[in-house]
């Protein structure tokens, strides 16, 4: 009876090596455990300083750029979570900082197929710029040497929705506020309506450039770095429907 047992669990061992082989292969010729945003064989590596410190900011736009293209293929870089946790615990080296919305669609890391350690990510509802966004920016590029802020808005924004429609909620009022301007900039041919789904993101987008004119003016810091070439300032729209990501600047 043993013995019959020892020889079924070896064939059950041969066949998920089989398994294992042929879905490696796939992978292989797929992409699947090709190159990473940052380079990688098999398992994407962590980005460290000396890489970081390589890359223009042009570059790094153009990695984040084809990382979304791998996740509207469906064709995710291979990681190792617990590997990327542990070497980051001794440093981080980040090569951007993200400014995006609270939106549970729409995680930086995930679109852009991302690692543990590639950016930062300051998020908030409508992606709005405030005293402590625009700190929070500084320390991002000034003081740990990110080169990219991204200003990322998405379709179908609810806080966008809430600013067209002129909600009040305790302390989400102030913060629509500060999107409300968009909404008068906004130029649009048709029902400016929060129920118009084409006001909306058009809205959105007019959001993030304005966010964009906001920490160039109001962040002396971060305007320097751009003027002197060390960083760059972009934005973004994230599409929910497609998951395309439009970049920018």
């Amino acid at each position: 009876m043993q013995s019959k047992t020892i020889v079924a669990a070896s064939r059950e061992c041969h066949l998920e090596r089989r398994t294992f082989l042929k879905v490696t292969s796939v992978g292989t010729a797929l992409g699947v455990f090709g190159e990473s945003l940052f380079g990688s064989l098999v398992y994407a590596e962590t980005l460290g300083k000396e890489k970081r410190d390589k890359m223009t900011p042009d570059e790094i736009l153009a990695k984040l750029k084809r990382g979304n293209k791998n996740f509207t293929k469906g064709l995710m870089t291979a990681r190792n979570y617990r590997n990327e946790q542990k070497i980051t615990a001794k440093g981080q080296f980040p090569a951007a900082v993200v400014l995006s919305c609270i939106d549970s669609r729409a995680p930086a890391e995930v679109i852009m197929d991302l690692g543990i350690g590639d950016i930062f990510n300051a998020r908030v509802a409508g992606n709005i710029s405030n005293e402590d966004i625009l700190g929070s920016l500084e320390f991002a590029c000034k003081v740990a040497g990110a080169k990219v802020v991204l200003v990322m808005g998405h379709t179908a924004c609810g806080a966008i929705k809430g600013a067209i429609d002129n909600v009040e909620l305790g302390n989400l009022t102030g913060l629509l506020a500060k999107i409300k301007p968009a909404v008068k900039a906004t130029t649009f041919k048709g029902e400016p309506s929060s129920k118009n789904a084409a006001f909306v993101d058009a809205v959105a987008q007019k959001n993030v450039e304005l966010t964009m004119g906001d920490i160039r003016k109001k962040s002396a810091v971060l305007a320097e770095l751009e003027a002197k070439n060390a960083i760059k300032i972009a934005g973004s729209m994230y599409n929910l429907e497609t998951a395309m990501v439009d970049f920018f600047v």
